[in-house]
């Protein structure tokens, strides 16, 4: 069964706060949805379908259906670290189009600067064999970026080049944590956090969340508001299967990307907005190869020299300021670049980064660890 075109977002809220200590994060989650029920105009009566992930406090979706009082027929707390919630939209498609739901809502919300966790949260099974080492975040994504620069020569200045852009981005952004324009040279010089990455190479750690409305087409057609279909969807899952095969220079996006421009019947070379998940500069180079935006090796030229830029770039990417400058809500950043590609193929960015024309856009996240285990899901979405 395919997806394609038989659900629209009719609704995305990204909460402006950055700093939560007087909030919980069950308001939080209720407060977006109440933001993305506004966008679409529909109330929580009409929710018949609910999605959510690890962040939701309590037992889940459970206790937030309870909590906001819905009234739901169908819900489904898949998990897969960030990208669970660019998978959510394609499995609130997928339930839409067996009849399961017709108004599915997405939340996400947290507050990881008001209320810091530990490393390895609810026990998982590999922490005795990786905690001691001190495997932790960031030394795994160094070590896909030293791998990627060991195999096909990318260079930090070429890695820069992405904060670059999203700092070029974020300016225009009243609500982004960093608003600075930065340089290639600004990148290089901030502290070294994990050989290779520099601070600059790494995002943001925010309080917030955000929220999507993923409808029916009767509903969509239905609203005052611009169509936005969920033309193709894929997700994949990829670990280090005891070092088996292992390769850390190329992510589980290279199955859910095909997978989704396949179902969407469309190409790389077609799409005029990306959203790409930027947790550290070196997961927007490896999944922008693994996509098929260039070929395994080349991220780096492609990245270079303002290639990702609004009006100036050939593939504009994350024009909200993404992760590394914007947001990164409860360390989950997946839902944040769904919001922003509606955005552009609703003509509601920035004037100064809205891409012209903008009617096919990917939206594609990295949840877990890019060097061990992590998830990935991709969204091909177009405006009708």
């Amino acid at each position: 069964m395919t997806i394609r075109g038989k659900a629209f977002i009719a609704g995305a809220f990204e909460h402006p706060i950055r700093l939560a200590p007087d909030i919980s994060t069950p308001q939080l989650h209720a407060e977006c949805a109440k933001g993305a029920l506004a966008d679409a105009g529909l109330s929580l009566s009409d929710v018949d379908g609910y999605f959510c992930a690890g962040d939701a406090p309590g037992f889940g979706g459970m206790s937030m259906i309870d909590y906001m009082g819905l009234k739901v027929r169908h819900t489904d707390s898949t998990e897969t670290g960030g990208s669970s919630y660019i998978l959510h939209v394609g499995h609130a498609a997928q339930a839409i189009a067996a009849g399961k739901c017709s108004v599915a809502l997405i939340t996400l919300a947290g507050r990881p600067r008001s209320e810091p966790f530990g490393r390895f949260p609810g026990g998982a099974p590999e922490a005795p064999f990786e905690g001691w080492v001190g495997q932790s975040t960031h030394n795994s994504y160094g070590m896909c970026a030293a791998r990627h620069m060991h195999e096909y020569g990318t260079t930090s200045e070429q890695l820069a080049w992405i904060k670059v852009a999203a700092s070029t981005h974020a300016q225009y952004n009243e609500h982004a944590m960093l608003r600075d324009v930065v340089t290639v040279d600004d990148v290089l010089a901030s502290p070294m956090i994990s050989d290779p990455l520099h601070r600059l190479d790494c995002c943001v750690v925010s309080d917030g969340g955000g929220a999507l409305l993923v409808v029916a087409p009767e509903v969509a057609r239905s609203l005052k508001r611009p169509l936005v279909a969920v033309r193709g969807a894929g997700e994949a899952v990829k670990g280090p299967r005891g070092g088996m095969n292992l390769d850390l220079t190329t992510s589980a996006a290279a199955v859910s990307g095909p997978a989704a421009f396949a179902e969407a019947g469309c190409a790389p070379g077609d799409i005029k907005y990306a959203s790409i998940y930027d947790s550290f500069t070196i997961t927007v180079l490896i999944q922008l190869e693994d996509l098929g935006f260039c070929k395994r090796g080349e991220g780096g030229r492609f990245v270079a020299d303002g290639n990702l830029i609004s009006g100036t770039g050939k593939l504009p990417f994350n024009t909200d300021g993404g992760g590394l400058c914007n947001n990164h809500p409860t360390n989950r950043g997946g839902i944040t670049k769904v919001i922003e590609a509606v955005r552009q193929l609703r003509g509601e960015a920035h004037p100064a980064v809205q891409v012209p024309n903008c009617d096919l856009a990917v939206a594609t996240g990295i949840g877990g660890s890019l060097g061990v285990r992590h998830g990935a899901a991709t969204l091909v979405l177009e405006r009708q």
